[in-house]
């Protein structure tokens, strides 16, 4: 399967998807004009490798410094496509990152490792530069 890269814009993030070394990267800013079509294609593309996999492990980077209520549903429904692959038999690690300062993100990353226990949650710090 390629690889998924899209750039990022203003309001959506950069999207690296690397099937090959299952390395999956979303970094940014998400507040599209269409969330849903946005990542209605990632996450197609993300169930279709997903389809093809066992026993492996999937490492997952969230870096977003916003999002809005919209990109939150599209986010939850990409976690519960991860959910299912850690479900299935895969080791799925996912990496959140937030702002040390920022208490909303993080706070939402620890009720998606509350929601979906079967993957491995790892919250990230990250200072202000």
């Amino acid at each position: 399967m390629d690889n998924l890269y899209i750039a990022p814009t203003p309001s959506s993030p950069e999207v690296d998807f690397k099937f090959d070394t299952r390395i999956l990267s979303l970094r940014g800013e998400s507040y599209p004009e269409n969330a849903a079509a946005f990542y209605g294609d990632i996450i197609a593309k993300l169930r279709e490798f997903l389809a093809t996999q066992s026993e492996i492990t999937l490492e997952v980077n969230i870096a977003l410094a916003y999002f809005n209520s919209s990109s939150t549903k599209m986010l939850f429904n990409l976690i519960e496509a991860l959910d299912n692959a850690a479900a299935a038999g895969n080791r799925v690690v996912l990496n959140w990152y937030h702002d040390e300062e920022d208490d909303t993100i993080l706070e939402f990353g620890q009720e998606l490792s509350e929601d979906f226990p079967v993957i491995e949650f790892v919250n990230h710090s990250v200072g202000a530069a």
